[in-house]
């Protein structure tokens, strides 16, 4: 291979190595997301080889969040370096001494003055084959640009993994067929279609059509609600089974303790209130495979108010575990509680902390562990998370099922622990 064709291959290698280091994922993540093998995305990144289809290349580029113009100057690269890698390797052997005798070969073939005119002589093979090289690349760029002349000609970053950098979320089911965005929404749609609310008589309120004057036919819409999912559960034990409930009834009506995953409906008919402590584990992802930004994870207390009455009961009799998973740790005996990220660890082995901004998809969920702690406070509190995708942000209320989560302090309080011999609460030793 020339200079000039390896040049060719290294120069679209790297611009794949540029699109790599702009995440924060390695060759293996990257590979499992493209459907190929480790080796063979990094024998592309280091221009070892050229795949043959520039459909990898386009999702590698749309995993890496590249915009329309970088897709277009990656096209543009693949084809200079396959061009590259399929001329013969021995094309550059013979066209040197070919050039280098071309002059002299010319000059033999003059014919004299006084002759006539000879028919002028062939193009060489390898020019030929250049000059239909260089036409196939021109032509492919041609028709690259056709097709993405209706993408946006800002140079902002993409959010989406997919082919089309900007498709909305996703609403159908896999398997299923995507309505066109050029057709109309059906009747049953909550939002009116601008064909079905037009009238002859000028409107106070601008319409759709109105606030997109420069929208094109089957040009696709803005994506529009929260673009992640997120469920919370905030009866969860310390090492799966440390925990105390504050529970207003003496100990003779209250019945044994609940194996973990029985905790809230436990909790729920004795109206217990966790004590000391309140664990949180959020399971947060976005809705597509179009990557969500977690910004900023904040504490909102809502009412303070002095311990109430009632006693604690101990969900463990001294048990524990080796392993205590990285958390956010809340201090609600503050004015202005924060979410502080903390290390886990398992047996001794560091776990290191969760830190925001982190990013999640359909295919990267993620779960938020929250420890919230008090002394001297009865406080009610809630979470909020902002996040920001394809351009908006946003924030979203993390509560318990519509109401704020609850923790009390148990200094002062009778405390009990069960006595499985003797089936009944115990002062707490």
């Amino acid at each position: 291979m020339s200079a000039a064709q390896d040049d060719d291959v290294q120069e679209f290698a790297a611009s794949l190595r540029r699109l790599k280091d702009r995440t924060d994922r390695s060759y293996g993540q990257l590979a499992r997301r493209l459907n190929m093998n480790t080796s063979t995305l990094h024998r592309y990144c280091a221009g070892d080889a050229v795949p043959l289809d520039f459909a990898p290349v386009e999702r590698f580029a749309a995993l890496c969040e590249a915009t329309p113009r970088e897709r277009l100057e990656l096209h543009r690269l693949w084809i200079l370096a396959v061009a590259a890698r399929q001329r013969p390797r021995t094309a550059a052997a013979a066209e040197a001494p070919s050039e280098a005798a071309e002059p002299a070969e010319a000059a033999a073939a003059l014919p004299p003055a006084d002759s006539a005119p000879a028919d002028p002589p062939h193009r060489p093979w390898y020019r030929s084959r250049r000059l239909l090289v260089s036409a196939a690349v021109a032509t492919a760029l041609l028709a690259t640009l056709g097709s993405l002349s209706a993408l946006p000609d800002d140079d902002g970053p993409r959010g989406s993994d997919s082919v089309e950098a900007g498709d909305p979320p996703r609403t159908t089911q896999p398997g299923t067929a995507r309505p066109e965005s050029s057709k109309s929404p059906s009747p049953s749609s909550t939002t009116p279609s601008p064909e079905a609310g037009a009238s002859t008589k000028p409107s106070a309120k601008p319409t759709e059509t109105a606030e997109e004057p420069s929208k094109k036919p089957g040009q696709q819409r803005p994506p529009s609600g929260v673009p992640l999912t997120w469920s919370a559960d905030s009866h969860v034990w310390q090492a799966g089974c440390g925990h105390d409930y504050v529970v207003g009834r003496p100990p003779q009506q209250v019945p044994p303790p609940p194996v973990p995953q029985d905790a809230g409906t436990w909790a729920g008919t004795q109206n217990a209130v966790h004590g000391r402590q309140t664990l949180v584990k959020i399971s947060v992802q976005g809705r597509t495979s179009t990557a969500v930004v977690l910004e900023a994870l904040r504490v909102r207390v809502v009412g303070r108010s002095a311990p109430g009455g009632g006693s604690s009961y101990a969900m463990d009799n001294g048990c524990g575990g080796a392993l205590t998973p990285r958390y956010f740790d809340v201090d609600l005996d503050k004015d202005r509680p924060l979410a502080r990220p903390a290390d886990g660890s398992d047996s001794g082995v560091t776990i290191p902390a969760m830190r925001l901004p982190y990013r999640v998809s359909a295919e990267d969920p993620e779960v938020l562990l929250i420890d919230a702690r008090t002394e001297s406070c009865d406080c009610t509190w809630y979470l909020e998370l902002d996040w920001s995708s394809q351009g908006r942000t946003g924030t979203v209320r993390i509560d318990d099922h519509g109401r704020p989560f609850r923790t009390t302090g148990i200094e002062g309080l009778p405390r009990y622990s069960y006595d499985t011999s003797a089936r009944q609460w115990v002062p707490y030793s």
